[in-house]
């Protein structure tokens, strides 16, 4: 059996961990991968642990456009043979060709790339990526993350070619992971919803999960959590100029000019900030937050009634890859509000860690609209939710807590609780209004259908310590021994046996 690993940044060590793991206890002895960041490459090509068949570095293929010709005949021919129907989706989903983002900062956004170039880009990427899959001949790929071009890429046409492709997806239920066949449902604990639905079963983890989480209401994430509810806070606006504080961002600017200075030489495309940019975009977030906003929060009212929306972190999958036509959310909110019953408002609370970055105006544009009250993001989520009428989410978190302190929930992506039958999803914007009435007036919680969910949820997945082994921990032998239930998961997936 031979794997592939699609990595991305960071969780390059995590994921090389597992696979260090599959050869040595299950005797998988082949690999291959593709990566991103010049820094993620350098460690797997310098480590001992595996021999890999081939490392592929995004960024090399990505260089490859400029001397690319397009080939409008191929193009059209990839599109009929991978398209989702057309290839702007591959595009589209990717934040650093489509706004310049993680080279530059939020709310930059202006496109870089020409129309041509972008097609010379994605040619290149096809192009290489069906080489590889074509010759490495993996019998499964596993991969942390879909968020880029090569990575939707990858995904589909492995599809295509019969390999099978195994994503891993946070629960936000405690800290478990799960191995799904799709990167929007989770197909193992679906399979399992379904067979559960019609079975009397024990339900204590689920029972257990859900009355401490409706005794004391949590994120999955608490830790990052904190630190996004502490940037809403006013006197947050000023912790720049703490010494410490001061200190720290020279060091960073210090570290930034010298790796600038070789990645010039390299020319990757996810090159860290432009030093100038760094201070450029640095500057206005902070006069931006020293102006702040509050003078637009409204008051929070929990006795009048009122659909709830909490606005999301963008750009990120939450919008690009798994609701691409809802990317616009001051015009979704718009249609939410004509949707609502004439005395009803429309709470909209900012996602505590984009307070920092989103414009005045954005905000302005919002309250526009009548029936549109503005929260201060400083109040949690939680005791907002228990006084909506309903709750409207694109992908967010908040619909699945919300579904688990058992109130309506409408969703407008493609996510994982999607699967729970309580919550609707709105197809087509014509329909909401009438969506809207049902769930207002019709809306019954099942809890059996809950407890039998999160039964199946726990079922197919693992605890796993994710963000300390990602973003803290740096003793590889300790991530390895953090991420070893993760890969007796993806090794029962595989159907392997421990090596005696």
């Amino acid at each position: 059996m031979k794997g592939c690993l699609l990595i991305q940044r960071r969780f390059v060590y995590l994921g090389h961990s597992m696979a260090v793991s599959l050869k040595e206890q299950y005797g998988i002895s082949e690999f291959c991968c593709y990566t991103s960041q010049r820094d993620s490459y350098n460690f797997l090509k310098s480590q001992k642990d595996i021999t890999y068949s081939n490392i592929f570095l995004d960024e090399e293929i990505h260089n490859r456009y400029k001397k690319e010709k397009l080939d409008l005949e191929y193009i059209k021919h990839i599109e009929q043979e991978y398209g989702i129907p057309n290839l702007w989706p591959y595009i589209t989903i990717d934040r650093v060709l489509m706004f310049n983002q993680l080279v530059r900062e939020y709310p930059h956004n202006t496109l870089k790339y020409t129309h041509e170039e972008l097609l010379r880009i994605f040619q290149v990427h096809a192009k290489a990526i069906i080489e590889m899959l074509e010759k490495e001949k993996p019998d499964f790929i596993f991969t942390n993350i879909i968020s880029s071009l090569s990575s939707l890429f990858i995904y589909h046409v492995a599809k295509k070619m019969g390999i099978k492709i195994y994503v891993l997806m946070p629960t936000t239920t405690e800290t478990r992971y799960l191995i799904s066949e799709e990167y929007d449902k989770f197909t193992d604990a679906n399979e399992l919803f379904k067979k559960y639905l019609s079975e009397k079963i024990e339900t204590k983890d689920a029972e257990k999960f859900l009355n401490e989480f409706r005794q004391k209401p949590k994120s999955y994430a608490p830790a990052i959590n904190e630190i996004y509810m502490k940037r809403a806070n006013k006197a947050s606006r000023f912790i720049f100029l703490l010494p410490n504080n001061i200190w720290r961002s020279i060091s960073w600017y210090i570290k930034i000019l010298l790796k600038y200075k070789k990645q010039l030489e390299l020319q990757d495309y996810t090159y860290e900030m432009h030093p100038w940019y760094y201070i450029v975009d640095r500057v206005k977030r902070k006069i931006r937050n020293i102006i702040g906003v509050s003078d637009l929060y409204d008051e929070f009212k929990p006795e009048e009634p009122f659909v709830f929306f909490p606005l999301h972190y963008e750009p990120e999958i939450a919008l690009l890859l798994y609701a691409p036509y809802f990317t616009d959310q001051i015009n979704l909110i718009r249609h939410i509000a004509r949707s609502l019953p004439m005395e009803y408002k429309l709470y909209v609370k900012e996602h505590p860690s984009m307070v920092p970055f989103r414009h005045r105006k954005y905000y302005k544009e919002l309250k526009k609209i009548p029936n549109v009250k503005l929260i201060n993001p400083a109040i949690s989520s939680f005791n907002i939710i228990p006084h909506a009428k309903l709750i409207t989410t694109i992908t967010g978190s908040v619909g699945w807590e919300a579904a688990i302190l058992k109130k309506p929930v409408i969703s407008f992506g493609d996510y994982f609780f999607n699967s729970l039958p309580a919550i609707k999803k709105c197809e087509n914007i014509k329909e909401l209004p009438y969506l809207v009435q049902e769930q207002l007036h019709n809306f019954k919680h099942n809890e059996e259908e809950l407890l039998k969910f999160l039964q199946a949820i726990f079922d197919m997945s693992v605890p796993i310590n994710m963000v300390h082994l990602w973003e803290n921990e740096w003793d590889m032998n300790k991530k390895r021994e953090g991420i070893q239930p993760l890969t007796d998961l993806l090794a029962k997936k595989l159907g392997l046996t421990k090596l005696v």
